[in-house]
């Protein structure tokens, strides 16, 4: 079967000069030849990245997570308006949660952030979060290093929510900011002790109006159960804070803590040692996604699946020996 290739496409050339001087709507179609399945795709979007490389990692990636109902969308808004005013160029992947029936998603944070969204120096990419593990989209990295090189330099990536798989984020963020609610029974009720584990600052988001005290004594609470974690590799201490994304209360102080932990891990040099452990663990999730595909687009790997499944059912074979006799099958053809 030829290889299809879209008639729209652009020389990698002009692609990869329109990243690096920040134009937006080249950008955009960037990121769409990124996140594409097309053969023809996948083979401009190496280019491009390899390509634009040197121009990226200058930023400070901030992973943002939360409870639902938390207003994280709410938050990043307010939070990035305000580095809009600092002088920052702030890039917002959103990661949307992708229906396992249709496969479609929401991607509705473009409408959330409205005033953001018309912003000059704030970028906002909505993505489907698909079959990807932490709700984080697959290309949600190499789309990183295109905004990076078009000179964002504060990334944030929005996850789906809390979950197992919240150290996908974590795996490719230098500060991971998580967001809670207070009032809402048993404050420590429903976040995982791993999630919290991962944490450099924990935010009580809607502190304000009738849920100030509420959320001063959640503050305390989460204050007290953080001192019964184990010091991070960072040795950066998590911290507690306050905020209110609707009054604009507490946003700043946010941005005041990241500071602080960046100037903390570049003094101890954990930072770049950390970067160095997330490019070495991504281009090992790379060769494992490569492998599975692979795997499972091989014709007779598939008509050989097709036979198992049906021997397994029928308790001709168990599920452990199919999977090694696919495997030695697989083993076989290379």
């Amino acid at each position: 079967m030829k290889n299809y290739k879209p008639k729209n496409r652009l020389s990698p050339k002009a692609y990869i000069d329109g990243i690096l001087s920040g134009d937006r709507v080249i950008l955009s179609r960037a990121i769409t030849i990124i996140e594409s399945n097309l053969e023809s795709d996948k083979l401009l979007a190496k280019e491009i990245v390899q390509e634009i490389l040197p121009s990226s990692g200058k930023s400070i990636r901030i992973g943002i997570t939360g409870v639902p109902g938390v207003g994280k969308s709410t938050f990043i808004e307010a939070f990035g308006l305000y580095l809009v005013k600092e002088g920052h160029k702030v890039a917002i992947l959103s990661i949307d949660p992708s229906s396992q029936r249709s496969k479609g998603s929401i991607l509705g944070d473009k409408t959330r952030m409205e005033e953001l969204a018309n912003l000059q120096n704030a970028y906002i990419r909505p993505s489907a979060s698909g079959d990807t593990l932490g709700g984080v989209a697959n290309k949600t990295g190499e789309t990183m290093l295109l905004c990076e090189a078009a000179g964002y330099d504060v990334i944030l990536i929005e996850t789906v929510g809390v979950g197992q798989s919240e150290t996908a984020v974590h795996g490719m963020t230098d500060f991971f900011l998580l967001l809670m609610l207070a009032g809402a029974g048993d404050e420590l009720q429903g976040i995982k002790k791993g999630i919290m584990e991962m944490a450099d600052m924990l935010v009580i988001n809607k502190a304000d109006g009738d849920n100030i005290t509420q959320s001063k004594i959640a503050k305390r609470q989460y204050q007290n159960a953080l001192h019964i974690f184990p010091l991070s590799e960072s040795g950066w201490s998590p911290v507690v804070s306050t905020a209110s994304s609707v009054k604009n209360i507490g946003i700043s102080n946010v941005w005041k803590e990241i500071l602080k932990y960046k100037a903390h891990v570049d003094a101890n040099g954990y930072f770049l040692k950390n970067r160095n452990h997330q490019q070495i663990k991504w281009m090992y999730n790379n060769i494992n996604e490569e492998l599975k595909r692979l795997f499972y687009n091989s014709k007779d790997i598939k008509s050989e699946l097709s036979i198992l499944e049906k021997e397994v059912i029928a308790a001709e074979i168990s599920p452990v020996k199919a999977a090694q006799q696919i495997i030695d099958k697989f083993k076989k053809s290379f």
